[in-house]
């Protein structure tokens, strides 16, 4: 008899007490006509509004129900490695609590998956974000990641995603304690396909990651997922060194052999050598910057390559 294959459901939890029941709810009436088994891994990234207390009282109740408790609040980056850590599914998909994330797509996922893919990223074919410079924000990021970053950038993709077990057990091997969760899952390849969904309003409560904290997340993933953020000060280094280099030497062969024709003053002649050696310095930065990020690689333990292995239907 052909095993049943288990998904665990991920999902990180930081004063949704309002939206846990209803995500309960959702996700249980999108999962019953589906022949796979399902369980809810909640990672309460400490919360103060009663979802610990909530979420310990599901779990007494359902036996599909897991509750992880932080001693704080550590961030969701930290909340979902915590979850992928724990969870022990065939399968595991994270998605929020909030229900933007709509529960009526898991089919969709589960279906990709069983059909081959390792994993399965959710795209928004539109945002139900209140701010308009947000969505702006949103945008230029992923214009800049997609310049800079060393591994395909997909627009519009989200956490709402499924990862195959083997993509589980290579994204834990993962040494970084600063992380994306995203970006690295991007790294690590594999095949994947795409489920395109309007992103819901928030059902209840307050968006808890605010403006300070998504700058934060884009810094750490433009220096963990890219070199030229560290290699900016060595090209402009380059730049002002091919700009002030001709044009010192210019001066210099006015004043020896011309005479100072041309008048150059001497605060003038001193502002251009400044500016040369300001590049050289840069340039200098730049090259200790590349070993930096080299021992920045091999502290991190970032696997240096991952294997597929060959799924079994």
């Amino acid at each position: 008899m052909k095993q049943t294959k288990h998904i665990t459901i991920v999902v990180p939890v930081y004063n949704e007490a309002e939206n846990v029941p209803r995500l309960l709810t959702a996700v249980s009436e999108a999962t019953m006509p589906l022949p796979q088994s399902f369980s809810f891994l909640f990672v309460d990234d400490g919360s103060t509004d009663g979802s610990a207390d909530l979420l310990d009282d599901l779990a007494t109740k359902a036996d599909n129900v897991e509750v992880v408790h932080f001693s704080r609040n550590f961030g969701k980056e930290v909340a979902l490695t915590a979850g992928l850590q724990q969870a022990q599914g065939d399968a595991v998909l994270l998605m929020d609590a909030d229900l933007q994330h709509p529960p009526q797509f898991i089919p969709e996922f589960v279906e990709n998956w069983e059909k081959g893919a390792d994993v399965v990223v959710g795209m928004r074919s539109e945002s139900a974000k209140d701010s308009y410079s947000g969505e702006m924000a949103s945008k230029l990021y992923y214009k800049i990641m997609t310049r800079i970053s060393s591994v395909p950038i997909v627009p519009n993709a989200t956490d709402f995603r499924l990862l195959d077990r083997q993509v589980v057990d290579a994204f834990n091997r993962f040494g970084e304690s600063n992380r994306m969760v995203r970006g690295l899952i991007d790294w690590l390849g594999f095949d994947r396909a795409y489920v395109v969904y309007p992103e819901a309003r928030r059902h209840a409560g307050q968006v808890s990651y605010s403006r300070s904290k998504l700058i934060q997340l884009a810094i750490s993933s433009f220096v963990s997922m890219s070199l030229v953020p560290l290699k900016l000060s060595m090209w402009l280094g380059a730049f002002i060194v091919i700009l002030s280099g001709p044009l010192g030497l210019f001066i210099l062969l006015d004043v020896v052999f011309l005479g100072n024709s041309l008048r150059f003053s001497g605060p003038a002649s001193l502002g251009v050598l400044i500016l040369f050696l300001v590049g050289i310095i840069l340039i200098t930065i730049g090259f200790l910057g590349l070993y930096i990020a080299n021992i920045n690689s091999q502290v991190s333990d970032r696997p240096l390559y991952i294997v597929k292995k060959p799924r079994k239907h």
